[in-house]
């Protein structure tokens, strides 16, 4: 059964067109043109409960607006959206506290206040118990190690303290499903990490079913197997990361470390070189005959270290977008 249903979704806006200067000022008071702009277009997707997905995505390409469609701040244009059984548009109080929306460019801290007041304004909100509030508190205090952080004026935290607090706040009420859109935006890696490991903690403890949306491929691939992306608000995949890896690069990469300079010559001839400084190397071998080419590299070439890897999943993701803006652009030229 699904958790989150989101069926031929769209969302359109129509977008003030002004021509620039006096006279287009002029013109646009007395008539204005607009453009339709289709934030997202037609988008199918269904998620279980427990289920972690991420949601990719470059700028513009709708991550946001969906994300706000599942939690009821937007209407649809068109299609039907259900999460937890209920239409989020409806914005039932049922529904409310069972959800949550962090935005890691967004706060809901008080800013002149110690973030403490916060989560006793959200125990109001939310109609929180307090026996179940204090166990809750205590929880997020365990993981997140809050308590030097809870008496302090939220604007006197760092940014990593901050969305600590933020995520704390948000999952007070315990919620079922959780929209995170940039959680570690600005964070420096340790932090991000403590962040994931933090998410990873409360999937796996409470059974939450999460989207995420990053621009960090580390949070992607270390907290979700599957990927749904997404671009001009058009749905270019959705299934495993893996298989999206072997789909759009049928290759490895072979990093190899020579004892001596070798020439390209004689490394072109084991796979296409990526890269080469000095006695360091990076072969590209089609993905089946990985394993034989490093075989044979160690028999016919002094090594001192080979690893077979994956290409980078940035690079993959950046190649789906490439080749949607692509293809894009030849129906453009069809049409014109």
């Amino acid at each position: 059964m699904s958790q989150i249903i989101v069926d031929h979704l769209s969302k359109y806006y129509d977008v003030h067109q002004k021509e620039p200067g006096f006279v287009g000022s002029v013109r646009s008071f007395f008539k204005r043109k607009y453009a339709q702009v289709k934030a997202v277009d037609d988008v199918s997707f269904m998620i279980a409960p427990g289920e972690m997905v991420g949601f990719l995505g470059p700028n513009g390409a709708g991550k946001t607006t969906t994300l706000k469609v599942l939690s009821g701040l937007l209407y649809p244009t068109h299609g039907r959206v259900e999460v937890l059984g209920f239409t989020p548009h409806d914005r039932r109080a049922a529904y409310l506290k069972q959800f949550t929306l962090v935005m890691g460019q967004k706060n809901q801290l008080m800013w002149d206040l110690p973030a403490l007041e916060t989560f006793l304004v959200n125990k109001a909100i939310y109609d929180i118990p307090n026996a179940d509030y204090q166990a809750t508190l205590k929880e997020l205090n365990d993981l997140l190690d809050l308590d030097p952080l809870l008496k302090k004026q939220v604007r006197k935290l760092s940014l990593g303290e901050r969305m600590k607090c933020e995520l704390a706040a948000a999952l007070l009420h315990r919620p079922r499903v959780l929209f995170l859109d940039e959680p570690t935006i600005g964070l420096d890696v340790t932090m991000q990490v403590a962040i994931r490991q933090f998410i990873a903690e409360y999937n796996q403890r409470h059974g939450a079913t999460i989207i995420l949306t990053s621009h960090y491929m580390a949070d992607v691939t270390a907290l979700t197997k599957r990927i749904i992306v997404i671009d001009h608000g058009k749905l270019l995949y959705d299934g495993d990361l893996r298989q999206l890896v072997e789909q759009v690069a049928p290759y490895k990469l072979l990093s190899i470390v020579v004892r001596e300079i070798t020439s390209r010559e004689a490394l072109s001839q084991y796979g296409e070189i990526e890269s080469i400084d000095g006695v360091k190397a990076t072969l590209r071998v089609p993905r089946d005959q990985a394993a034989d080419v490093a075989a044979r590299l160690l028999t016919t070439i002094k090594l001192d270290d080979v690893l077979i890897e994956e290409p980078p999943v940035e690079d993959i993701i950046r190649q789906v977008f490439a080749e949607s803006k692509a293809a894009r652009e030849a129906d453009s030229r069809v049409v014109s």
